[in-house]
């Protein structure tokens, strides 16, 4: 049988060095043909070393200059910036791995799905901003996106081709990140050390804070909403520190569907890889149900975590505002790991990137980027002024 072909991109970060290590134990199935990176020219060596690509990528021609002084191989392919990604995505693979973070994931999504390729997909924020475009591309070009988030990967198995109307909500769950019980004082001074120890995923910085904050969960509220074409009333998250069920379904009947598994990225990679088929993997992940002991749920509080009641009002309100609600966060958050704002800051410049938004309905890509750029726009002038009134 003919090894697939795998072009990682974000292949430096959590998902992408995961990723390879589910490659590296099923070497007889796939091959990795590319390698999409930031700036971490030394890893990013390693890794073509190990698994031999023909196309690689870099942020720019500097990075790309350092790699190709550093391997001298004159058979790689080295490019660079967005040009690189969209190359990397679109080459002769069989599936890309979209392990890129924000709406850098966009273009390189809607080159690979433009080429009719499955896309392993964590890239959670290209569907927050531009869920109708993927849609259309997919129903064009006859792509397909298989999720890669546990959560989604989750909701994927539960509903198992169920027909739409026979599903009642999906049930999202979180762990409820570093600051589950914490009070709403204790976190609105929380630091920025504090937000980044999560207490049971080991994930990036980003993606990190999203979880402290539970705004993670809310993109992916809007993420289910259009990977399973459900409305965002059918849709709940519940605290689930145990971090043991994924996810679930409820159907009409009455009947809720869920999955449990253990905490490791490796089990959804596999899944996303491999789908529909299922792989042994060899390694030692198999969940003990009973050392776990018990499963505990809550209700979110949005008093003390008010980015996920934002994203429920996004969720609702649809339009532009999900792509404002993304780039205001992705702003902020940025802001506070340059120790630029406070950690209660974070909702303060989404809240008010959203009231001073003039909703429309974009219908190209080129709107949505421009209405992106000028909510980062709009969120870094947030930033100045409230480090006036703290000053």
């Amino acid at each position: 049988m003919r090894r697939k072909k795998i072009a990682i991109l974000g292949s430096t970060g959590s998902i992408g060095r995961q990723t390879l290590d589910v490659l590296s134990a099923f070497k007889d199935d796939f091959e990795v043909i590319g390698l999409a990176a930031g700036k971490n020219v030394q890893l990013l060596a390693e890794q073509i070393k190990e698994h031999n690509p023909r196309f690689v990528s870099l942020t720019d021609s500097s990075l790309a200059q350092e790699l190709k002084s550093i391997l001298k191989n004159p058979a790689l392919e080295i490019f660079w910036g967005d040009m690189g990604l969209e190359f990397i995505s679109s080459c002769s693979c069989d599936i890309v791995v979209n392990g890129l973070v924000g709406s850098l994931g966009l273009k390189p999504t809607i080159s690979a799905l433009s080429h009719g390729k499955r896309v392993a997909f964590a890239n959670k924020e290209t569907l927050v901003i531009a869920g109708n475009l993927i849609k259309d591309l997919i129903d064009r070009y006859h792509g397909e996106i298989i999720p890669l988030d546990s959560e989604h990967v989750a909701i994927h198995q539960c509903v198992n081709n169920a027909k739409k109307e026979d599903i009642k909500r999906i049930i999202l769950t979180a762990s409820g990140g570093p600051f589950r019980t914490w009070a709403k004082s204790q976190i609105q001074s929380a630091t920025k050390e504090q937000a980044l120890k999560h207490p049971t995923w080991v994930m990036g910085q980003k993606i990190t804070i999203d979880s402290a904050t539970l705004m993670n969960k809310g993109l992916e509220v809007i993420e289910a909403m259009h990977l399973f074409d459900i409305s965002h009333k059918q849709t709940d998250v519940f605290i689930h520190p145990q971090s043991i069920m994924h996810s679930a379904v409820e159907f009409v009947d009455g009947n809720i569907i869920a999955q449990l598994g253990a905490t490791d990225m490796k089990l959804p990679i596999q899944y996303s890889l491999y789908y529909p088929e299922r792989k042994q993997l060899p390694f030692n992940l198999f969940c003990d149900l009973l050392s776990v002991g018990k499963l505990e749920f809550e209700k979110p509080d949005y008093e003390r975590f008010p980015c996920l009641k934002l994203a429920y009002e996004v969720a609702e309100k649809g339009k532009s505002y999900p792509i404002v609600l993304n780039a205001a966060n992705e702003i902020a958050v940025d802001m506070l790991l340059k120790e630029q704002i406070s950690f209660d800051k974070i909702a303060t410049i989404i809240s008010d990137s959203l009231e001073t938004h003039v909703a429309c309905e974009p219908k190209s890509l080129e709107e949505i980027i421009q209405i992106d750029k000028d909510a980062r726009n709009k969120a870094t002038e947030l930033k100045k002024r409230i480090k006036q009134v703290m000053a």
